[in-house]
Formats: structure tokens, C-alpha cells, sequence
């Protein structure tokens, strides 16, 4: 059965997500996270992608990011994956795979999508009751976009810039966005979108890659 096409166009965001292999644990300290960001931070430069958004769960990462070309998230996720196994099965004494076959993704399309992604991916810690706020999870762009923390990570896509010329007041209103849930209609469409490689957003483009 052919592997289904993956939509990337050179500088529209993406929504990539990658589990670990049967949900296992891909992070199980402190130090996994850290090397995890730093080696995605070298990683994202080399290939090109700008990261708006991302956050580290147990078993599972989710990150929003903008290739300058077609095959910079691929290229950066195999990177990505290939030195963090390595790492991690020489921190923790284990051999074999750690990740769950390709990673999933989805085109996001238009502006209003684009928040509503990034709230998805930093609201997540929250839904899954990991905390009760997105600001008490530390290892999410969440302490970046809404609390201003510095990141050499992350770089704010123009939808979320436009939420005011201010950055105090833009932090302000986008903490303000979060507090609404999402939808549970747009919830769905998130999901259903990642998960099938399909396009979130307006009409897919005619232009499609296979990676």
C-alpha cells in the first residue's frame, strides 16, 4: 500500500507530530528534555525551518514550524530523531528504535488556523491534565509566546505578531486567547487533519510533495 503523500510548501507552517514507538516514554528526566531542545534548536537552523511553537509530552512532541523549502522538516526530523535516539539509548542503556515510524503532519493554511494550532500544541499539557495551566508546564513555547521568556528556539510567525504592535500587549492578548478552550469541533479538526497528512484551513493546494 503506498505511503500517503505529505503536503509541505516552502514557508507555510507546518504541524508535524511524532510519538514515541507504542506510546513509550521519550523523555524521562530533565536532561531528555534539554538535550531534546538543544539539539532541535541546531537542528531547525541547518535545515532551514523557522519553529513557532512546539511542546515536549511524555511520549509524544508536537512542534509548529516553517520550511524555507519542501524538504527541510523531513530533513530536520530525521536529524532530530537520529541524534536524540542516540542520545537517548546511550543515557539510559537501551538499544533499538524510540520513535513510531514517520512523523505526522498537516499544512496549516490560513491565519486564524494558525493560532488556533498553537494553542492546540500549548494547551496540550492542560488537556491531558497535566497541569491546570499552560504556564505551569515548562517545556512548551507557551513561557515564550505568552510570558515573553527568552528562546533561541522560537520565532513568531507574522498571524501571531499581528495580534498587537506591542510585544507586552501581544503577549497579553494571545494569554487571553488561551484562556478560552478550543472548540471541541476544532479540536477535532486539528487532530483529524494531523493525523491524515490533509490540509488545515482554506482549499489544499494543487502542489504537493511526497517525502
Amino acid at each position: 500500500m503506498p505511503r500517503p503523500r505529505r503536503l509541505v510548501l516552502p514557508s507555510v507552517p507546518l504541524h508535524v507530530i511524532q510519538r514515541g514507538n507504542n506510546r513509550i516514554p521519550c523523555f524521562t528526566c530533565r536532561s531528555d528534555y534539554l538535550v531534546y531542545l538543544d539539539i532541535l534548536r541546531e537542528c531547525a537552523y541547518d535545515c532551514g525551518c523557522a519553529l513557532h511553537a512546539y511542546v515536549l509530552m511524555t511520549n509524544h512532541v508536537h512542534l509548529l514550524l516553517s520550511p524555507d523549502d519542501e524538504h527541510g522538516a523531513s530533513v530536520l526530523m530525521r536529524r532530530l530523531g537520529q541524534r536524540y535516539v542516540q542520545y537517548f539509548n546511550r543515557r539510559h542503556t537501551r538499544t533499538g528504535t524510540l520513535w513510531e515510524g514517520r512523523f505526522r503532519s498537516c499544512l496549516v493554511l490560513d491565519e486564524d488556523y494558525f493560532l488556533a494550532c498553537q494553542r492546540y500544541i500549548e494547551l496540550n499539557p492542560v488537556r491531558a491534565h497535566m497541569v491546570d495551566k499552560p504556564e505551569h508546564y515548562p517545556w512548551s513555547s507557551y513561557q515564550t509566546n505568552a510570558l515573553g521568556h527568552d528562546s533561541p528556539l522560537v520565532k513568531p510567525h507574522l498571524a501571531y505578531l499581528r495580534l498587537h504592535h506591542e510585544t507586552i500587549t501581544r503577549q497579553a492578548v494571545y494569554r487571553q486567547l488561551c484562556e478560552d478552550a478550543l472548540p471541541d469541533r476544532l479540536i477535532s479538526e486539528i487532530r483529524v487533519a494531523s493525523n491524515g497528512n490533509r490540509p488545515l484551513g482554506l482549499a489544499a493546494p494543487s502542489e504537493t510533495t511526497l517525502d
